[in-house]
């Protein structure tokens, strides 16, 4: 990192106040921020969603929405003050001094122009290359952004392309025209822990090799603290602490980084239990390791649900135009015992939603028998299998996509009772109303739609109407990984006091072993549809017996903290 007591940053922002004008008036968005950002320093802006912190990144590269504006304050980039700018001066500003990095690459890539092209468009703009220079410049790009065989996927669409790579298109855009400050807001949000670590390794080093500054702007403080000198938290509009991130990190003053520290299941170094646990147990197939432990004390119990020899095929086109046989699911083996917990992880493609699928009959095996409290769900007739589906219910990732936004929320509470023919018109919302005592809203939020409600409040919501035919099963599939660490942690929270409540069995499908950690007693670890390693969570995430186990791990966010934490102590 590039800084001298008396260097000159490259970013000042200083009292700025960002304000949107809205139906019901004018709403301060931010309020009297500053951060500063030297050359080659990596400084994150960390808060929860409506904090301020993708506001400010917006005002810094003058992509404010039209209904936005500075209403006070300053930015200035290399000396220059960037408030008031026309658009010429910002067009010629942004992609070649300035680069962005947006959080959604379906979004911000063009769905119908081939990749290569968009990251060349930078090139023509800014007038640094032209015609066929100009695309053999993005191939290499691509090629230093860690996109494997760049010439082949320079030629594809972005639907074409996974949810690393086309990351990794993005950065070659805002990487493009050598720019002395990258934006990155939440570039590996929505990713798996794997692909997030090789990604911002891969920005870092091309950071550190060129000497560019990055801001990045994050909801994660685990991330922040592996890959920030520098930290500035943002609550409310607010900058409420910043200073170096070792400093942050091991003496919060706010008690709302103190909060935010806290609700970070990716920093805690310890293991928190939620509520009293049951004995749960995991037995693994052919393909898991041979001394993989199984509970026989409560497997001769009868557990709730046990999947023996599960296979699930499909078959896929090929580059080539060809068609190939992909096994998604390949002899996998589990059991979840009754107000237990199991979590199945693993990366994008190990096969977790497909075998979540396949449990709750939203599709049929190849091979392999699914028994629930003893009945073999593989060969019920429809009516039977329906009857069963009261029992077994689903949380699905992302909360505004499953619930109708037609519907109020008592409606979709109610649905599963209207569907099922469930009491009487009063006792149905009553039991709404009963429903969302439980998941801690208020009464009040019955009238609402989803898109009234927070993330959070979703989430809540449609935990209620998981709820609403008390089932015995519950598969939770990311329930949180699209939610701020402090909602995360509420709902992770609440799923453990409902289990304690009401007895219920969870199998949760999750890429992140810090949230599994929080919540499950065992875990199966899927890779490319086959269990590789099994057992009691402490086991597995204390002494894994795996390469690919330990490189999960070894991905959680706040490793690199928490190993510097131990290191430092250690010295003193």
């Amino acid at each position: 990192m590039i800084r001298a007591a008396d260097a000159t940053p490259l970013l000042e922002v200083a009292d700025l106040k960002v304000s949107f004008d809205t139906s019901r008036g004018t709403v301060d968005a931010v309020r009297d921020a500053g951060l500063t950002v030297f050359r080659g320093q990596t400084v994150a802006l960390v808060g929860e969603s409506g904090s301020g912190k993708t506001t400010t990144g917006h005002a810094v590269i003058g992509l404010l929405p039209p209904h936005a504006r500075i209403g006070a304050g300053s930015v200035r980039f290399g000396g220059k003050e960037l408030v008031g700018q026309s658009s010429k001066e910002w067009r010629a500003l942004r992609g070649r001094s300035m680069g962005l990095i947006p959080q959604d690459p379906m979004v911000s890539l063009n769905p119908v122009v081939r990749v290569g092209r968009q990251v060349a468009e930078v090139l023509h703009i800014h007038e640094l290359a032209t015609g066929a220079d100009a695309e053999q410049q993005a191939v290499r790009m691509l090629a230093d952004a860690g996109l494997p065989d760049p010439e082949r996927h320079a030629r594809q669409y972005p639907h074409e392309l996974s949810g690393g790579m086309r990351q990794r298109v993005l950065i070659a855009i805002a990487l493009a025209g050598r720019p002395q400050l990258i934006i990155a807001d939440e570039p590996t949000s929505a990713l798996d822990v794997t692909v997030q670590r090789r990604i911002l390794d891969h920005l870092e080093k091309l950071a550190a090799d060129t000497g560019t500054a990055v801001l990045l702007i994050t909801h994660d403080l685990g991330v922040a603290a592996d890959r920030a000198s520098h930290l500035v938290v943002m609550s409310k509009g607010h900058v409420v602490e910043a200073g170096p991130t070792r400093q942050v990190l091991r003496s919060p003053e706010h008690p709302y980084t103190k909060a935010l520290f806290a609700a970070a299941p990716s920093l805690r170094s310890a293991k928190r239990r939620l509520g009293p646990r049951s004995a749960g147990q995991t037995v693994a197939g052919s393909s898991a390791p041979s001394d993989a432990p199984v509970d026989v004390a409560d497997a001769e119990r009868a557990p709730l649900l046990r999947v023996t020899g599960l296979r699930r095929f499909f078959t896929v086109p090929t580059l080539e135009g060809g068609r190939e046989i992909l096994r998604a699911v390949d002899d996998v083996s589990f059991i979840v015992g009754r107000a237990s917990s199991l979590g199945l992880v693993g990366e994008s493609g190990s096969g977790k939603s497909t075998t979540a699928r396949v449990v709750l009959g939203l599709d049929r095996p190849h091979a392999g028998r699914i028994e629930f409290a003893g009945q073999e769900l593989t060969v019920l007739r429809p009516r039977a299998l329906r009857e069963i589906r009261r029992r077994i219910q689903p949380i699905f990732q992302d909360p505004y996509a499953s619930l109708d936004p037609r519907f109020s929320v008592e409606q979709v509470i109610e649905e599963p009772l209207r569907a099922f023919r469930v009491g009487t018109r009063a006792s149905r919302r009553s039991r709404v109303r009963e429903l969302l005592d439980q998941v801690a809203l208020p009464s009040a939020v019955r009238h609402r739609r989803p898109a009234e409600l927070s993330g959070g409040q979703r989430q809540r919501v449609a935990i209620a109407r998981a709820l609403a035919l008390q089932p015995e099963l519950v598969i939770c599939d990311e329930p949180v990984s699209a939610l701020d660490v402090s909602v995360q942690a509420q709902i992770l929270t609440l799923l453990a006091s409902l289990q304690d409540d009401l007895g219920l069995s969870y199998l949760l499908i999750s890429h992140d072993l810090a949230v599994v950690r929080q919540i499950c007693d065992h875990v199966v670890v899927l890779r490319n549809g086959r269990i590789i390693e099994s057992g009691p969570v402490a086991q597995v995430f204390d002494h894994p017996r795996e390469d690919y186990t330990r490189e999960l791990l070894d991905a959680i966010p706040g490793r690199r903290h928490d190993a510097a934490r131990v290191g430092s102590l250690a010295g003193e």
